[in-house]
């Protein structure tokens, strides 16, 4: 789906109207938000949103080891810290 612009919405009308602005949004449009006429922020769909990869799970299965003692590890030094 390719996001729609639209006019800007001034800050006072974005605030008034937010869930109809985030239905919008989430048709598929962007929405331009500005304060004194000058634009300063944007409401997208999410999928359109920069630097919102998926999470990638278990990337690393196989290439690490997590030690049996992982938990205790320094537990020696840590105890002699606090005596």
């Amino acid at each position: 789906m390719k996001a729609k612009n639209s006019a800007p919405v001034n800050v006072h009308d974005a605030k008034t109207n937010f869930s109809r602005l985030l239905d919008r949004a989430a048709a598929g449009e962007t929405v331009v938000i500005a304060k004194a006429g000058r634009p300063v922020a944007q409401l997208m769909p999410l999928e359109h949103a920069q630097g919102t990869a998926p999470a990638r799970l278990g990337f690393l299965v196989g290439q690490i080891a997590v030690p049996d003692d992982f938990d205790r590890m320094g537990e020696s030094e840590i105890a002699e810290t606090f005596q």
